[in-house]
This record gives structure tokens, C-alpha cells and sequence, in this order.
């Protein structure tokens, strides 16, 4: 009887502080991660490139003028561990006229190593 009672207040012990723990939610780009090395579809890679525009527009790093920009191309290229997917995006609006290029990296698999205007 001793060890049920034990076994119990283990259990609520463990049940409150798991409530009270802050909860942990994914960015809006968390439908991007991906685990493995199968290679992404195009249209996967192309998604999670825009998701990551987006996501730089709404923290500020990118002007307004690019929320509504579509990619330019998408190609494979060889990066430091492989294969990589390089997405383009092309903004005429944008006010500095050497980063009307936005360049997204991803692995193989679709997940974002960087994004930069410099296409390196």
C-alpha cells in the first residue's frame, strides 16, 4: 500500500511540473524541418524558401516589398557537405539596388542553411 502511495505522488509530482513547464511551439517555418537524406521534391524546397522570405520579412531583416515576391529559380549546386538547393528570388522594388537578390540555401533534404543577398 506504502508503494502505490509513493508511486502516486511520483506521478502528480511529475504531471504538475510538466504543466507548468513553458510549452514549446515551432516558428512558422517549423514545417521546413526535415530529418534523413532523401532529397526534397522542388516544389518542397520551393515552399520552405518562401517560408523563409517570409519569415525575414515579418522579423524586419527584409522590407515590406519582398512579402509578395516569387522565387526566380531554383537550382542544385555543390556546397561545403554536398548538394544543396539554391533558390533566387528577385526584387526590382528594393531600395538598395545590390541586394535586389535574395538567395536561399537549402540542404538536400529542404532544410534552410542560410539566406543572403550575396549568393555565397
Amino acid at each position: 500500500m506504502k508503494s502505490i502511495a509513493i508511486a502516486i505522488a511520483i506521478a502528480i509530482a511529475s504531471a504538475s511540473a510538466l504543466s507548468l513547464a513553458a510549452p514549446a511551439f515551432a516558428d512558422k517555418g517549423s514545417s521546413c524541418h526535415f530529418h534523413g537524406s532523401t532529397p526534397a521534391k522542388e516544389e518542397t524546397v520551393l515552399g520552405c524558401a518562401a517560408q523563409r522570405k517570409d519569415a525575414l520579412v515579418a522579423s524586419g531583416k527584409l522590407d515590406a516589398s519582398w512579402k509578395g515576391v516569387k522565387h526566380e529559380k531554383i537550382e542544385q549546386v555543390d556546397g561545403k557537405k554536398g548538394k544543396e538547393w539554391k533558390v533566387t528570388f528577385k526584387n526590382p522594388a528594393a531600395a538598395d539596388k545590390e541586394k535586389q537578390s535574395l538567395y536561399v540555401f537549402l540542404s538536400a533534404p529542404g532544410n534552410v542553411l542560410a539566406a543572403n543577398h550575396s549568393g555565397k
